[in-house]
């Protein structure tokens, strides 16, 4: 039997071998459970690509969807890389500015909404009608919680899908945008493929294994990982409609979860929310990992998630432009070591200098990744592509790091976000552990602030555990705390207590922001 090499043939595969077994999970509006299975999947994927061209989309064209978590997102999204389209899910998060121009430069033919975002959309072409916009464009709304139905009236005719290649793209998905306006980010069908087979690997995923996926879809770790992933060894996928600390233990061991995906953001709320309501009373005996992901999970929550919930962390990196994993510790629990990325899944990797030379084991450089699941470049933007790659053809993640004599992988920070402290680098990565330290502090990030006698500062960001407890965190504890675990060199010249941290969709701390605030 061939492997499936295109979202079509996986789809029409998985409703081949299990047409009854049920694939996707999410609640209903009585307070049931509402279920897929991988027949009714290829059945509604194939009902909604062929409406898509009764109302007149052509293979290539670009489908938008700007709703949250559902069944029905999940279904949409699918639908469209089904029929030869190009799925284009937005980021919620997204400010007003960032929507205008995601649906001018993503050429979108038609956009799926839910009642909560369609007035976000009808805003944004109203902004861009007296800016000349003038592109056909189809705003259809929909439910987030139920299955996909066909999405356009009257009757579809049944029509043979058009044919499409592993090496057609399948999902355009724009970055957060931190600096700058978004990316869009070009993955073809052999891209989340590749690491949906990836994942499944590392992770010895198949058919009995169940996944929470509380990480929405507009980032491509809830996508790839958590979506795309399952239909690939054929397991299940619980679809909350949004990630909550109060509920997700519940969720997990109603629904018999064998994995769990989380960023470090999660990790964090969950630890803090069982300090005050513990969650002994979930019986999670059928879980067997958590796989944290999309920014460094600091050590000492690390340490302390494994204690408390009894369930081995896999930390693992990717970015969009690698359709999610690059980098994964071992499944074997005594060969992950904490505060490393892990190592390359399914690619290769290297850490090279300033002149792009390999660095030695233990030398910080940038680390540049090549593989099958790297994408080709950004949808129009032919000079940022070029600059995105090495003149070999490695792609720069920006991410500065270092491997150790073992091959194992570790992130000191963003190359951007570094800190240069009187000529020395200083990673912001560093002082976040330091302060995590404190007992006091729930959340940390240092950033770097222009100095007249040393170039840069550091200014510390702190959450506090306990806002305005009864021993209420100040500078001079932060200060005091910091020299002893950092020295006077490293220690922030500044500390401001914030209420949170900003943060994109995938959970990263999104550092030049908070010089904003």
């Amino acid at each position: 039997m061939n492997t499936p090499t295109t979202l079509r043939a996986l789809i029409d595969e998985r409703a081949r071998q299990f047409p009854d077994k049920p694939f996707l999970l999410g609640p209903a509006e009585d307070g049931s459970t509402e279920v897929l299975t991988f027949g009714q999947l290829r059945d509604a994927c194939d009902t909604l690509a062929t409406s898509f061209a009764d109302a007149g989309l052509n293979p290539g064209d670009v489908i938008s969807v700007y709703m949250g978590n559902g069944l029905q997102t999940a279904t949409l999204l699918l639908a469209a890389m089904y029929g030869g389209y190009v799925a284009n899910p937005v980021n919620l998060l997204c400010q007003p500015s960032q929507v205008r121009y995601i649906v001018e430069h993503s050429d979108t033919r038609a956009i799926f909404v839910s009642r909560e975002s369609g007035e976000s959309i009808d805003a944004a072409l109203a902004e861009l009608r007296t800016q000349g916009f003038e592109r056909e464009l189809l705003v259809i709304e929909t439910q987030t919680n139920k299955v996909a139905q066909p999405a356009f009236a009257g009757e579809s005719v049944e029509t043979e899908q058009p044919p499409i290649e592993p090496s057609d793209v399948a999902l355009l998905m724009y970055t957060s945008g931190t600096t700058g306006a978004p990316k869009g980010v070009l993955l073809t069908h052999r891209n989340l493929l590749a690491n949906a087979r990836n994942i499944t690997a590392e992770h010895r995923l198949g058919g009995d294994d169940r996944v929470l996926a509380s990480l929405p879809l507009y980032h491509i770790n809830g996508l790839v990982v958590t979506l795309i992933a399952p239909l690939f060894h054929g397991g299940s996928v619980v679809m909350a409609e949004r990630f909550s600390a109060r509920t997700f233990w519940r969720d997990v061991a109603r629904h018999r979860c064998t994995w769990i995906n989380v960023v470090p953001t999660i990790v964090a709320y969950l630890l803090d929310r069982d300090e005050r309501d513990p969650q002994d009373a979930f019986d999670l005996a059928a879980l067997r990992f958590c796989r944290s992901a999309s920014a460094a999970l600091p050590a000492e929550h690390h340490r302390a998630f494994e204690a408390r919930f009894h369930v081995g962390v896999i930390e693992t990196m990717g970015m969009t432009e690698t359709a999610a994993p690059a980098f994964s510790n071992p499944y074997d629990a005594t060969r992950r070591r904490i505060g490393s990325i892990g190592l390359p899944s399914g690619g290769e990797a290297r850490v090279i200098d300033v002149e792009g030379r390999d660095c030695a084991p233990d030398e910080c450089g940038e680390i540049v990744l090549r593989g099958e699941q790297v994408t080709r470049g950004y949808y129009k933007r032919p000079e940022e592509t070029r600059a995105a790659f090495t003149a070999d053809g490695w792609l720069r993640t920006g991410d500065l790091g270092f491997r150790d004599a073992d091959g194992y992988y570790y992130i000191n920070g963003r190359a951007k976000e570094l800190i240069i402290k009187g000529g020395e680098n200083i990673a912001p990565r560093e002082i976040d552990e330091a302060l995590l330290r404190h007992p006091g502090v729930l959340e940390a990030a240092a950033v770097g602030v222009p100095d007249a006698a040393y170039g840069q500062e550091i200014v510390a960001f702190v959450v506090a555990r306990e806002a305005g407890g009864a021993n209420p965190l100040d500078a001079a504890t932060l200060r005091d705390h910091c020299l002893r675990e950092l020295g006077r060199y490293k220690t922030p010249k500044e500390f401001r207590l914030v209420t949170e941290l900003p943060r994109g969709p995938s959970g990263k701390v999104q550092r030049l922001k908070l010089l904003q605030t």
